[in-house]
């Protein structure tokens, strides 16, 4: 995988500036600049199949007014502190700049964060932006925040959508927050151990550029990767598209450094596994910015593999397409990355197919015919499966085979890996379409959960039909959307990955009514077996969630530790069950 490098990133929005989904005259849509590989081409049936979705009939000459001058609240500047800074620290390594500050004020969460700051307000701001470029830096400023006692807010690529960075509304101290962007270098890299120590502002494109000049990869893959940090990974438990093969970041992590205000946390030496008692590291991993600032950490790195390929087979039905994962798992064949889209979502991809003449039309029909006249797959209930074959020859041979051989046997169709490849890919491209459907009053969200193998098609069926009924309660226009996929394997569950959305023109405060939507569609979720979360954390939009989740006991073991290395709160976003 190629990506171009970051640079110019959109200030509230998904991504970069170079990249946009625009409207043509005739209503087909363009994506721009050269990022992608779904850029440049006319896409002409996307904007029907948003209206056939939702069940509407959408303006798309009239987009909502995105506010140009955004309004930003008064600094709250404690003088002291602001005086010690200036006397510690370059004057390049932080400011009071408006915009800057927005920026650095929200995460991605669509409803709580972005469509409030592109079309409302904020409810609160940094009220200075700090950009770390060493571990000193880190140690001088925290001990300058605990003496003048400030409020410090981590803050690695913004990417989140749990609303952990949204700032507390009664939080009277000044604010902070501490940009590790700077810090985003390889210190070592072990080649013989197969480690590397790597600085947590690092994002995931930095990281795989970097290490592929060595013949190395992380492995570590999540939909954001262009955007979000090492830290961030860490600091949320994240998981990446690749996981089967490398791991989630827990196990791909085998030492953190955190400075924290009672001084650092770390293991004198990196190991894959040791046997001293409990170990502080662990509780660094999902620490959601709580605790202190994580400064570096050891990986393991790979050599990158012999083989890469990519494969996609389409299946009758979502249970075909169920089952076939069930059987997988249970191989110990299974390749680097394996997702099942739902129907929706299959039909979402077709429709972001460019519009296409000649001889690839033709070829087109004629797969088209063969699929859905001879086979007889039904184009309302037909899924499909992404697969990525990363390995060596033998690894990836074997694992062909059982892919083709389980296919068979749940009626799936073999369908190449020219659409495995786009339709991993597009992975990386369809955030953008967000606030594209922001302008035309349309909001939606993503959120996922582990859930039981037993428990799959109840949790889907259960949501599916919670989301009708909270349409109907909320009296929004239209029908609501709702479409899932299979993301991550394991033994005894599987990561469910939800997208919802609806239309709202008319509708009083619809960021409001889109996030009652999706904490009541998590209750139904906890209710039938599923989990709060698979990779995105807790933040604050899943925090009422955890008493129900852990014990009390747990709750106030957590609490207690904050206390005793944190005293006064300079850590205080509030995240979790830290939510006091």
């Amino acid at each position: 995988m190629i990506f171009m490098k970051q640079n110019n990133r959109w200030q509230h929005k998904w991504g970069f500036q170079d990249t946009t989904f625009i409207i043509n005259n005739d209503k087909s849509v363009t994506m721009t600049g050269s990022r992608y590989k779904l850029a440049g081409y006319k896409i002409t049936k996307l904007l029907p199949y948003f209206e056939e979705q939702l069940n509407v009939k959408i303006d798309f000459d009239r987009p909502q007014e995105e506010s140009l001058n955004k309004s930003v609240l008064s600094d709250n500047k404690n003088v002291n502190f602001c005086q010690e800074v200036s006397e510690s620290f370059n004057d390049n390594q932080y400011n009071f700049a408006e915009q800057d500050r927005l920026q650095h004020s929200h995460g991605q969460t669509s409803a709580e964060e972005v469509y409030k700051v592109l079309y409302h307000q904020l409810d609160r701001t940094v009220d200075m932006v700090f950009y770390c470029e060493s571990e000193n830096d880190v140690k001088i400023l925290i001990e300058l925040a605990t003496k003048h006692n400030v409020c410090l807010v981590p803050y690695g690529g913004g990417t989140n959508v749990s609303c952990a960075l949204k700032l507390p509304h009664n939080e009277v101290r000044m604010i902070v927050a501490v940009d590790m962007g700077r810090m985003s270098r390889i210190e070592w890299i072990d080649k013989d151990n197969l480690r590397a120590c790597v600085q947590a502002g690092i994002t995931g494109v930095q990281l795989e550029e970097e290490l592929k000049k060595q013949g190395f990869t992380c492995g570590h893959e999540p939909d954001s990767m262009e955007l979000s940090t090492l830290g961030g990974w860490i600091a949320t438990n994240a998981s990446g598209m690749k996981k089967n093969r490398y791991g989630n970041i827990e196990q791909i992590v085998e030492n953190i450094t955190m400075v924290t205000p009672s001084g650092i946390i770390e293991q004198s030496q990196p190991s894959s596994r040791v046997s001293m008692g409990m170990q502080p590291q662990n509780l660094l991993f999902g620490s959601e910015g709580n605790l202190g600032i994580i400064t570096s950490s050891v990986i393991k790195i790979h050599p990158l593999p012999q083989v890469q390929e990519y494969n996609s087979v389409i299946f009758p039905s979502f249970k075909h397409g169920l089952n076939f994962l069930n059987q997988l798992a249970r191989t110990g064949a299974v390749p680097a990355s394996v997702r099942l889209v739902d129907n929706k979502q299959f039909r979402f991809a077709q429709a972001l197919k460019p519009e296409i003449k000649g001889i690839s039309a033709l070829l087109n029909k004629l797969t088209e015919f063969y699929v859905f006249k001879i086979r007889g797959l039904d184009p309302h209930k037909i899924v499909a499966a992404t697969i990525v074959f990363e390995g060596s020859k033998q690894e990836v041979a074997h694992q062909k085979e059982t892919i083709k051989s389980l296919a068979k046997q749940n009626k799936g169709l073999i369908a190449g890996g020219k659409n495995g490849q786009r339709g991993y890919m597009l992975t990386f491209a369809i955030a953008y379409i967000r606030d594209l459907l922001f302008n035309f009053h349309i909001l939606g969200e993503t959120f996922e959960t582990t859930v039981p193998w037993s428990q799959v098609e109840q949790v889907c069926n259960s949501v599916s039909a919670a989301i009708e009924e909270e349409h109907k309660k909320h009296n929004l226009p239209g029908r609501p959307y709702l479409s899932y996929r299979i993301t991550q394997l394991y033994h005894t569950s599987v990561c469910i990955y939800f997208t919802h959305a609806m239309y709202a023109k008319g509708i009083d405060n619809p960021e409001s009514a889109l996030s009652k939507i999706e904490h009541s569609l998590r209750e139904i979720i906890i209710q039938n077996g599923g989990s709060i979360s698979h990779h995105h954390g807790v933040g604050k939009l899943r925090s009422s969630f955890m008493k129900d989740m852990i014990s009390s006991t747990s709750i106030n073991l957590l609490k207690k530790m904050k206390q005793s290395i944190d005293p006064s709160n300079v850590f205080g976003i509030k995240n979790n069950v830290f939510d006091s």
